[in-house]
């Protein structure tokens, strides 16, 4: 089963504040949260837990997550109450063919990132008709135009809903929240990966400049610039 046309465009028509509801609502059993438990992860999160505490919660475990992103994704999943977290790990086999020491990364970023990222979300989406992100519009120059309801390869829709929201409205509801932060935001991560590849942002930088860091990449391939 697919996204209808129908679905798509009742999807699109639906205003931003509405759209995260909307979807789990009518979408229930057919669409899944993709989270990175990052530095902006607890708003998307709160937000889904406050409407279905058993939407799943789809973690691509890398292999090479700062140990502290691994610690707040335990605190988050305990304090929102999230009761379907799955941590989706790259395929074992393929991980021994291709990256048998676990140094791809260094000398080519996009191929570690098709391994542990790009090619176990892939998997694990067969089953869903829908995935919800937590990116917004203004993280990074290439996300600038980024729609709030998006068709995805296979018939599948990517949805946004957080997309207009500015860094101040973030960081307001997180403290209105009282929501836990990630603990590497203190240190200037405002954006955060792979601990191998992602450096601390510098004042003036995007929030994704400390991503990939003197390479033209600017995405892991998951997502493409809008």
């Amino acid at each position: 089963m697919s996204i209808s046309d129908t679905e798509y465009a009742r999807l699109a028509a639906l205003p931003s504040s509405a759209l995260l509801e909307g979807a789990i609502a009518s979408l229930r059993g057919r669409l899944a949260v993709v989270s990175s438990f990052g530095a902006e992860s607890a708003l998307l999160l709160a937000h889904a837990a406050d409407i279905d505490r058993d939407v799943p919660v789809l973690f691509l475990e890398t292999g090479k997550h700062f140990p502290e992103t691994l610690a707040y994704r335990d605190t988050l999943v305990a304090r929102l109450g999230l009761r379907d977290v799955r941590s989706i790990t790259p395929d074992p086999a393929a991980l021994q063919a291709r990256d048998p020491q676990g140094q791809l990364w260094a000398f080519d970023t996009d191929a570690c990132c098709a391994l542990r990222k790009v090619e176990p979300l892939d998997r694990v989406v067969v089953p869903f008709d829908a995935w919800i992100t937590g990116r917004k519009r203004a993280q990074a120059a290439t996300r600038a135009a980024m729609p709030l309801v998006e068709w995805e390869k296979g018939g599948k829709v990517k949805l946004n809903p957080l997309a207009n929201w500015t860094p101040r409205e973030i960081d307001a509801e997180m403290a209105r929240r009282d929501l836990p932060r990630h603990p590497l935001t203190a240190r200037g991560y405002l954006s955060i990966g792979c601990a191998p590849c992602t450096r601390a942002t510098a004042e003036g930088e995007d929030p994704r400049a400390g991503r990939w860091a003197g390479q033209e990449k600017t995405e892991c391939g998951i997502h493409q610039p809008a």
